[in-house]
């Protein structure tokens, strides 16, 4: 078993962030913020901010050019120019604000106790309006956010309409409203970027997914050549999705350092991240799903209202993750998902771990509970009637999706085995015996990702460089959040190569390494920046066997390789990489890798006790079994599955944003008021795999990073339903507080 290599650095104190660079002459910026969720911005008077000691200056839009917006830059299906269109998202804000915390001013100072002084004396007024927070309440326009414009800034859907004359002939038919609330991503470093002009160039440090697209972000707003950017990403205290955009506030730092010649660095504190950072998840979800009398799938019909935020310019597109993956792991004939992204008074909706993913698994395994509970077929048994086997794939779904591979069934049987299911099916009908026990119910959730990313973004560059010193340079188009990748990358290469692992040094995250790059997000770095790194490794010793045969006068194919190391194939002195650098000069390989998508799938369940007086949820256990192909590290991978499974259950039981009637969020206390798992609340959690190749890329591997947050929530809120015995499960509205248990027991 490997060691992760970023352990001890990080552990120790020696990991760098933004926060950690000492940067001579470095500005901060604060930001003046909204307390209104919606309303006309009348005045902004900065003069008496500008005469605190120790602020450089202090800015409202009225001082900035008004082009100065968050630029619209098409990526991967999340968003749409005809969604964006007319729908301009100023910097700080210009007329109206959108969502609270919209940044009204900036103020700079010599360092960021100063600027926070100066940043309270900044005035302005904002006469409310009514506010918006949930896109059922904002999708008929009675109150818009953009004058003339409609608040549905998009529409889409997946699959073909299905006639009514199936839903009549079905045997049963289950309808529900689920309601997918609005989470935080939270991760431990809020988000943070420092901009440093120098010469005719500009370096942005920021601890970002995708530095390649940030890079191509700033050029266009700039109106620069790529090259006179660099973006570096440092040690990246977690993202879970919420830091591959650009925000205003980056938006301001860059131009703010431009302007005055200067570095300027924000580092967002956790009460404003609370209030202005990404969300995630956020639809309002209606469902009929039609079985004939033997439980056979027949029929499965999504609508959706997503919340996207004030703005559409990150996620408007985001919803259609959730109708493309509609059909879940099962033969269901006909499948049709619609979409309606709306806008509310909120901050924008973004991936978050997962991402349209998690909403489409917790609307289909509710509701096939719900059916199973309608036709008295024990859930598990109706999963396996209806479950796509071993030889359908590769499988074409209803809304086009085409599955790369995959055992569905055996994932389940495992989660069930694990759980000793049929022991707790056992307690609970002894408990439903006893008028003194507590309700106890079993929860399962099967489900099946896309992961590696959407077309136009399935690829990845990487290089390999041989050093005279023995070492080897691995440079890849990633940007690592905490994935591991120095462990899991460095180890690839080395055995690619056959070269002790302490010779591989990982460089990433730096858009002057190479010349593009994608980024850390969608599950993607194993799949798709791994197999690179690869393709990079067999590149690098092809062109390593060419050198040799040249120095030998001998044809490539009598040129062997082997321990990091050429020889002649019939024998002869084999010469290392240094030694090879030496006599030829340097060695460096780049390339792009193309990759498919991956299908991740697994089976997770979960046992839960309620008590129906008091309306709390004990989770007593919790099984996870996922499928992400080849495990390249089953550390961290294991790893991956329990903090995302940790994640999943804060989202069944724990999180959720809750809100004032003027819009404004009621988190005044931070994270007193978000609720997220700590150790305590924690159940026994119990992580397996099964292993189905991916077909897809050289190494097998599909995605491993959001299967937790994919399979536990509707595992959990299952289990819920089952030890209330619940006939309508729209009343189980997440997070499962105790007010809402105790009335849905009622």
């Amino acid at each position: 078993m490997w060691s992760r290599r970023e352990d001890e650095r990080l552990l120790t104190g020696g990991g760098r962030y933004v926060a950690d660079l000492v940067v001579p002459g470095c500005l901060d910026a604060v930001f003046v913020r909204s307390g209104v969720a919606h309303g006309v911005l009348s005045a902004v008077d900065c003069s008496e901010a500008r005469r605190v000691a120790g602020v450089v200056g202090a800015w409202s839009a009225a001082d900035f050019p008004s082009g100065l917006h968050v630029p619209y830059t098409p990526s991967a299906g999340l968003s749409a120019e005809e969604a964006v269109a007319g729908r301009e998202w100023p910097a700080l804000v210009k007329e109206r604000v959108r969502y609270p915390g919209e940044a009204v001013a900036v103020v700079v100072g010599e360092d960021r106790y100063r600027a926070e002084d100066g940043a309270a004396e900044v005035a302005f007024q904002v006469g409310p309006l009514p506010a918006v927070v949930t896109p059922r309440a904002a999708a008929d326009d009675s109150v818009r956010l953009f004058d003339g414009l409609s608040n549905v800034a998009f529409q889409g859907a997946a699959g073909e309409p299905i006639e009514e004359s199936v839903w009549r002939r079905a045997a049963v038919v289950v309808e529900a409203e689920y309601r997918q609330q609005l989470l935080m991503p939270t991760p431990m470093e809020c988000r943070t970027i420092l901009a440093v002009p120098g010469g005719d160039r500009l370096t942005v440090w920021s601890g970002h997914q995708a530095p390649h697209r940030l890079r191509g972000q700033l050029a266009a707003l700039l109106g620069w050549p790529v090259d006179r950017i660099r973006v570096v990403a440092p040690d990246t205290g977690g993202a879970f999705g919420s830091k591959s955009a650009i925000f205003p506030e980056y938006v301001v730092v860059v131009f703010l350092a431009v302007l005055l010649g200067r570095p300027v660095r924000w580092i967002e504190d956790r009460m404003e991240s609370m209030l202005t950072a990404t969300r995630g998840r956020g639809q309002d979800q209606r469902v009929r799903l039609a079985a004939d009398a033997d439980g056979q799938l027949l029929a499965y019909e999504l609508t959706i209202d997503a919340d996207v935020g004030a703005y559409p310019h990150l996620g408007a597109g985001l919803p259609m993750q959730t109708a493309r993956m509609a059909t879940g792991p099962y033969r269901t004939p006909r499948v049709y998902a619609t979409v309606r992204s709306v806008l509310t008074n909120t901050m924008a909706t973004y991936p978050y771990r997962g991402a349209g993913r998690p909403e489409a698994t917790i609307a289909l395994e509710r509701s096939m509970d719900a059916l199973a509970r309608r036709l008295r077929i024990d859930p598990a048994e109706l999963r396996r009637r209806n479950l796509l086997p071993p030889e359908s794939f590769p499988y074409r779904t209803p809304t086009g999706r085409v599955y790369d591979s995959g055992d569905y069934g055996a994932a389940l049987d495992l989660a069930l085995e694990t759980l000793d299911y049929a022991g707790w099916r056992a307690e609970q009908a002894r408990r439903r015996g006893d008028p003194s026990a507590l309700p106890l119910g079993i929860g399962l959730s099967c489900y099946v990702e896309r992961s590696g990313g959407e077309p136009g973004g399935l690829h990845e560059f990487a290089g390999v460089e041989a050093r005279e010193d023995g070492t080897v340079i691995a440079r890849c188009g990633s940007a690592s959040s905490g994935q591991g990748h120095e462990t899991t990358f460095s180890a690839l290469v080395a055995e690619e190569l056959g070269v002790d692992q302490v010779r591989v040094e990982l460089v990433e995250g730096d858009t002057d390494e190479l010349p593009d790059g994608v980024g850390s997000f969608a599950s993607r770095s194993a799949q798709v920046a791994g197999a690179a790194l690869r393709q990079a490794c067999e590149l690098l010793v092809q062109e390593a066997r060419a050198r040799a045969a040249g120095l030998w006068g001998l044809p490539v194919a009598e040129v062997a390789w082997s321990g990091g190391a050429v020889s002649p194939a019939r024998g002869g002195a084999a010469m290392d990489l240094g030694e090879l650098v030496k006599a030829t000069g340097p060695l460096r390989v780049e390339d792009r890798f193309e990759s498919d998508m991956g299908f991740p799938f697994g089976a997770h369940a979960a046992v839960a006790e309620v008590d129906p007086e008091l309306g709390t949820v004990r989770v007593l256990r919790l099984v996870a079994v996922d499928d992400c192909g080849v495990v390249l590290n089953p550390m961290i991978v294991k790893g991956q599955a329990f903090g995302s499974a940790v994640q999943g259950l804060g989202q069944a039981l724990y999180e959720g944003i809750p809100f004032d009637d003027d819009g404004v969020p009621r988190l005044a206390n931070g994270l007193l008021d978000y609720l997220v798992p700590t150790a305590a609340e924690i159940p026994p959690i119990t992580v397996k795999d099964t292993c189905t190749p991916s077909p897809g890329t050289p190494l097998g591997a599909k995605g491993a990073g959001e299967s937790g947050c994919i399979g536990t929530p509707a595992a959990i809120v299952n289990a819920v339903a089952d030890a209330l015995r619940l006939a309508d499960p729209g009343v189980l509205r997440m997070p499962l507080t105790p007010d809402v248990v105790w009335r849905a027991a009622r």
